[in-house]
């Protein structure tokens, strides 16, 4: 004789796959890496998508943008002075075509005519007249022209040497010569090219050191961006929050 189903039965069963239900739930939270259903888990799954998604989209794009700030760090902006250093380095073509020294001009001293021989040019006075073309003259509208940070120094370097020796030069055709021979004063090109340069150098100075400020901030900031993102990727490997 088959017993009926007693209803306390179902109701034990019924208790137990409820028990082992639960028990699997807690189970399977408890696992590692493990991530709840629903709508809060998978806006912890977009968001985690979306930081690496960013952070891939910057490392792709870090190589352009060093390139962009070398490349910005490499230019001079000398503002109003341009208009300056461009008009020193008309005074300074002016004087060319000055007396340097008696009848002697300052293309004569550049090129050693017989004129400038005639006129006991000395060696100040030629190594000035070559510096101030080459640098004062020369780097100096290369600079101007291409903005390079690297022309400017050049250019502040050989214009400061042009200033030690066109002072010189000047007090080298104010000093008399061997035995009774005394030559020729300084002429009107030659003080005005040496005034010049000095203003010239004063200028590409005041240039060179406020860009060469730039850089050491740029290279600081640099330097802070670089220790952030470090720290960030080290928490980000370690877990922390």
């Amino acid at each position: 004789m088959t017993t009926p189903p007693d209803d306390n039965d179902d109701a034990t069963r019924g208790a137990e796959a409820a028990a082992s239900g639960d028990d699997e739930r807690r189970t399977s939270a408890a696992k590692p890496g493990h991530q709840p259903a629903g709508p809060a888990g998978d806006e912890r799954n977009e968001d985690s998508v979306s930081s690496v998604e960013s952070t891939g989209d910057f490392e792709q794009f870090r190589d352009d943008l060093d390139a962009v700030e070398r490349k910005i760090a490499g230019e001079i902006d000398p503002g109003v002075r341009a208009m300056v250093v461009a008009g020193a380095v008309f005074l300074l073509l002016a004087s060319l075509v000055l007396p340097h020294a008696g009848a002697a001009r300052g293309f004569d001293v550049l090129l050693n005519t017989d004129v400038a021989r005639a006129e006991h040019i000395g060696l100040p006075s030629r190594v000035f007249v070559w510096f101030l073309v080459v640098f004062g003259i020369g780097f100096s509208m290369l600079a101007l022209m291409t903005r390079r940070w690297v022309l400017a120094w050049i250019a502040v370097a050989g214009s400061a040497v042009a200033s030690v020796f066109g002072v010189l030069s000047i007090w080298h055709r104010q000093t008399p010569g061997v035995g009774n021979y005394i030559g020729a004063g300084p002429g009107i090109g030659l003080i005005l090219g040496a005034i010049v340069t000095v203003v010239l150098t004063f200028h590409w100075i005041r240039v060179v050191w406020s860009r060469t400020a730039l850089h050491l901030a740029a290279e600081e900031q640099r330097r802070n961006a670089a220790a952030a993102a470090e720290e960030r990727d080290r928490r980000r490997l370690m877990g922390d929050s």
